[in-house]
């Protein structure tokens, strides 16, 4: 049961997301979430309001399986296959996050000062949370893509255009861990 309760190592969780990849593209279906978003407000009838959501969603709702695995893939890893470690960080990064007013850095896997009902409700988190919403969903429509998108079914498919959305991906993430994060904290 031990070993249930630990991450999977790489070489097993490595080759499994890889058996996906190959499945899908054998079948001609990309992987990532921004589709399954596009499929559900298509489902919803955005098509009468924008043109973007005009599709014919019933082709697409093989994806949203992707959508319900992640939320029951979710939910039986926090409460059924979680053993509450905390994670291993850099003194260095724990002294950095500290400065932050990130108080239990290293302690759990989601830090409670952006997760929490109290952060939400903040203005702070309230503003990240929007400005944040809408530069992800601006940027995942400019990119064609989302992360998961780009980074797993486009990189495994030589797509230079995904290549190219995954580097900027990490320089955003950098951009933003080092010169905006420092300054709404």
């Amino acid at each position: 049961m031990e070993y249930i309760l630990n991450p999977w190592p790489w070489y097993i969780t490595g080759p499994l997301i890889a058996l996906v990849m190959a499945i899908l593209l054998y079948f001609g279906k990309t992987f990532g979430m921004s589709s399954n978003l596009e499929t559900m407000c298509s489902m919803a009838g955005a098509g009468k309001f924008f043109d973007f959501f005009k599709s014919d969603w019933k082709e697409k709702q093989w994806n949203l399986a992707v959508v319900i695995g992640a939320i029951i893939g979710g939910f039986i890893a926090t409460f059924l296959l979680s053993n509450n470690s905390t994670i291993t960080l850099n003194t260095k990064t724990i002294a950095e996050l500290n400065t932050l007013g990130f108080k239990n850095a290293g302690n759990s896997l989601m830090p409670k000062e952006i997760f929490s009902v109290d952060a939400l409700t903040s203005w702070q988190g309230f503003l990240i949370l929007v400005i944040g919403g809408l530069l992800v969903g601006f940027g995942t429509r400019y990119a064609g893509g989302c992360t998961s998108g780009h980074a797993i079914s486009g990189l495994s498919s030589f797509q230079k255009p995904s290549l190219i959305a995954v580097i900027g991906f990490f320089i955003g993430g950098l951009i933003m861990t080092n010169f905006i994060l420092p300054y709404i904290f």
